[in-house]
C-alpha cells in the first residue's frame, strides 16, 4: 500500500477534506498509515466505520490507525476504546498541518479532539483537484447553527463559518485553469454561507461572483441546499445564469407539518411546494432532488403519506431516502419511537416512489439534445444531473447527446454529429 491510505464515508464535504489530508499525510512524510475519515449521520455509517477499522488492523497489522470525522468527534472516547485505533483526531485537527506533521514525528497525542463549539474559522483549502477530471468540489462552508432534532451534524462539525469570497473564487479559477469543466460548491449547510462574513452576503451573491470573475468556468453547480434560506439573487441567478446548472438537492426531510415542527425544521410543507413552484416558473428546465425520512418518531401513516405525496407535489426527481436512524444525544431519540418493521416499509415505498419519479422525470428528455460532461468514459451528466449513458464520451469532455429513451436509471443517448 501507498504510505497513506485515506478511508472516508459519508458526505461530499468529507470527501473533499480526505483529499485535503491525503495531500497534508504526503507533505508530512508519513509512514504506513491508514486515515479513517468517519460519517455520523445514522447508526448505520457508524457501524461501517468500527467495521472498516477492524478490516484495516487485519490486513494492514503494520500500519498506523488513524480516526477522525464525525462520529470520531461526538464520540472519541468510543474509538479510542478500539484496539485496533492509534490515534483519534477530531474535525477542526484533521484539517491542520501541524496534526499530521506531529504524527509523522510521533508527537501526537492519543486523543486530540477539542471543543469544536469554539471553532470560529473555516480555512480556504486549496486543492490542485479533487473528483474525477469531469468535476472538482469546493468548500466554502462548514458547521450548522440549526438545531433539528434528529440530527447530530452540528455536534460533530460545530457553528456554521464561510470561506471568504475571495478565497472561493481563487479556488475555482485555479480548478478551472487545470482543465476542470464543472465546479460544485459544497458545504454542511450552504445557504448560510456568508452570515459570519462583513457585510453577511448571502449565496446568490457569491454565485453571481463566481460566474463573473471566472468567465472561463463551463458549469456551476450546487449541492445540498436549505430552500427556506434561499435569497432572491439566489433564485435571480438561476433563471438568468445558463452556466449554473438546473439542478438543486433540496433538504426537505418530510412533507407533513406536524412531523416538521417536531423535527425543528424552519419550513413548513407549502413552503417547499411554493419554492419548488417559484423555482420551476424562473428556470423550467430545472430539476430537483431531495432528502426524505421515513419513521420519523410518532410518524403515523397519515402523516407519511404527505412524505409520499410531497415526490409528486414539489414534482422532485432525485431522492435521497433515509429509514429514520436514532442518534444518542437528539431530542428525536427521546420522542415515542416507530417500531423497525413499519420504518422499513415506509421507506421501500418511498424508494418505490422515487423509483416512479425518476422515470417520469427521465421519459421528459426523451427526443431531446442535451449538452454531457463525461464522468467517465462512455457515461456523463446532463445539466439536470441525469446520468445518461453515451458510447464515445470522453471523461472531461462536454458533448451534445441525442436522447433515444432511458432505462428507468439513465439516459441512452447518442452522439449529435
Amino acid at each position: 500500500m501507498s504510505a497513506t491510505r485515506i478511508i472516508s464515508f459519508g458526505c461530499r464535504l468529507n470527501a473533499y477534506e480526505a483529499e485535503v489530508i491525503s495531500e497534508q499525510a504526503d507533505a508530512a512524510g508519513l509512514p504506513e498509515t491508514i486515515v479513517v475519515n468517519t460519517c455520523a449521520v445514522t447508526n448505520e455509517a457508524v457501524r461501517q466505520a468500527r467495521q472498516a477499522i477492524r478490516r484495516a488492523r487485519r490486513e494492514h497489522p503494520a500500519a498506523r490507525i488513524v480516526v477522525t470525522g464525525c462520529a470520531a468527534q461526538v464520540d472519541p472516547e468510543h474509538f479510542a476504546a478500539m484496539s485496533e485505533v492509534d490515534h483519534v483526531v477530531g474535525n477542526a485537527a484533521k484539517m491542520e498541518r501541524a496534526t499530521w506533521a506531529d504524527l509523522a514525528g510521533g508527537r501526537l497525542e492519543h486523543v486530540v479532539v477539542d471543543d469544536i463549539m469554539s471553532v470560529t474559522e473555516t480555512a480556504g483549502h486549496l486543492l490542485d483537484g479533487f473528483g474525477s477530471r469531469a468535476r472538482a468540489y469546493v468548500q466554502i462552508q462548514n458547521g450548522c447553527d440549526h438545531r433539528c432534532t434528529f440530527c447530530i451534524i452540528p455536534y460533530g462539525r460545530g457553528p456554521s463559518r464561510s470561506v471568504a469570497a475571495g478565497e472561493v473564487v481563487a479556488q475555482v479559477r485555479r480548478l478551472v485553469e487545470r482543465g476542470y469543466a464543472e465546479v460544485v460548491l459544497t458545504g454542511v449547510d450552504i445557504t448560510s454561507w456568508g452570515a459570519d462574513l462583513p457585510g453577511t452576503p448571502q449565496l446568490g451573491r457569491l454565485v453571481r461572483q463566481i460566474l463573473k470573475l471566472v468567465p472561463e468556468l463551463r458549469r456551476l453547480r450546487l449541492s445540498s441546499i436549505d430552500q427556506i434560506e434561499v435569497d432572491r439573487e439566489l433564485l435571480a441567478a438561476l433563471a438568468e445564469e445558463e452556466r449554473l446548472m438546473p439542478h438543486l438537492h433540496l433538504s426537505l426531510q418530510a412533507g407533513h407539518d406536524m412531523v416538521l415542527k417536531r423535527m425543528r425544521r424552519r419550513h413548513l410543507r407549502a413552503d417547499a411546494v411554493r419554492f419548488c413552484a417559484e423555482a420551476k416558473r424562473l428556470r423550467p428546465d430545472v430539476a430537483f432532488g431531495a432528502d426524505l425520512i421515513a419513521g420519523f418518531p410518532t410518524e403515523t401513516e397519515d402523516m407519511f403519506c404527505g412524505s409520499l405525496d410531497l415526490v409528486d407535489d414539489c414534482n422532485l426527481a432525485y431522492l435521497h431516502v433515509f429509514p429514520f436512524s436514532l442518534r444518542q444525544g437528539t431530542p428525536a431519540a427521546r420522542m415515542p419511537q416507530v417500531p423497525h418493521g413499519v420504518v422499513k416499509e415506509r421507506s421501500a415505498r418511498l424508494r418505490q416512489k422515487a423509483a416512479e419519479a425518476l422515470a417520469r422525470h427521465l421519459s421528459v428528455h426523451v427526443g431531446r439534445s442535451v449538452e454531457v460532461l463525461g464522468e467517465r468514459d462512455g457515461f456523463g451528466r446532463a445539466p439536470d444531473y441525469a446520468e445518461v449513458r453515451l458510447e464515445g464520451l470522453k471523461l472531461g469532455t462536454i458533448a451534445v447527446a441525442t436522447i433515444g429513451s432511458h432505462d428507468g436509471q439513465r439516459l441512452l443517448g447518442k452522439m449529435r454529429a
